[in-house]
């Protein structure tokens, strides 16, 4: 489904390459874990994947479906399926979640969105995330608090039936029962979308208890160092970087 070879990439007009020669290949219903210190470049790699326009790509590829997406803009990589829940989602005045659901929706399918059927869908995938249905009428994440920011990114989701999800860091600002109801409908998409493929970017293993990675890997000055299972997650948990790449805790 994906596969990056040889990325380097940095922050627009800067010359600090963040990602250094970093390397990934991600097949279809396979879900893979990402984690790093601090500054390692982890989000860094969520917003080059999905084009944002304050990263540059300086070289290597990026193949989703075998198809090189390096020059692709955002909305033609939403287009093709590639999702990203963010770590701190934006918040868009004066445009409806409804409404900015229906449009994305309607780009997605190349066709115009039965209103009645969208909404009815809607107010199912909103009680299935814990979200009032009065939300369907707010402008996008205004006056949202964490958690409610983190559950309509997953009711985005649940709409828009990417077959790659990016999840940067999901679990900051929510509390346990929050992260139970996300991950909850995460596992039921990923159960009725087989196919979907999934990137977990996080700095703890506790969102791995919920959605089971199938590999693990420690990302360090801008590229893997250590790929394993969920138990390395919990090695990290315990024992910290030291000792994985260089310049790690020194």
């Amino acid at each position: 489904m994906l596969e990056i070879n040889n990325l380097n990439a940095k922050v627009k007009d800067k010359d600090i390459e963040i990602l250094k020669d970093f390397s990934l290949k991600i097949n279809k219903s396979e879900v893979h874990a990402i984690m790093g210190p601090n500054g390692t470049g982890k989000s860094t790699l969520a917003k080059v994947l999905m084009g944002h326009y304050g990263y540059e790509t300086t070289s290597g590829d990026i193949n989703f479906f075998g198809e090189n997406i390096n020059s692709l803009e955002v909305n033609e990589r939403a287009k093709r399926g590639i999702f990203l829940c963010m770590q701190d989602p934006t918040v868009i005045e004066g445009v409806s979640n409804s409404e900015f659901l229906r449009t994305a929706k309607g780009e997605i399918i190349g066709e115009k969105v039965n209103l009645y059927s969208f909404i009815k869908d809607m107010e199912s995938a909103m009680k299935s995330v814990n979200l009032d249905s009065s939300m369907l009428h707010r402008s996008l994440n205004h006056g949202f608090s964490g958690g409610e920011k983190k559950k309509n990114e997953v009711l985005q989701l649940k709409v828009l039936k990417p077959k790659f999800i990016i999840l940067d860091e999901l679990d900051s600002g929510l509390d346990v029962d929050s992260l139970r109801i996300v991950c909850e409908n995460i596992n039921a998409y990923i159960e009725e979308n087989p196919e979907t493929s999934i990137l977990i970017i996080t700095h703890y293993p506790r969102i791995l208890e919920y959605i089971k990675p199938d590999y693990v890997h420690v990302m360090v000055d801008g590229k893997i160092q250590k790929t394993g299972t969920i138990d390395l997650a919990f090695e990290v948990e315990k024992d910290g970087y030291v000792g994985i790449g260089s310049g790690v805790n020194e």
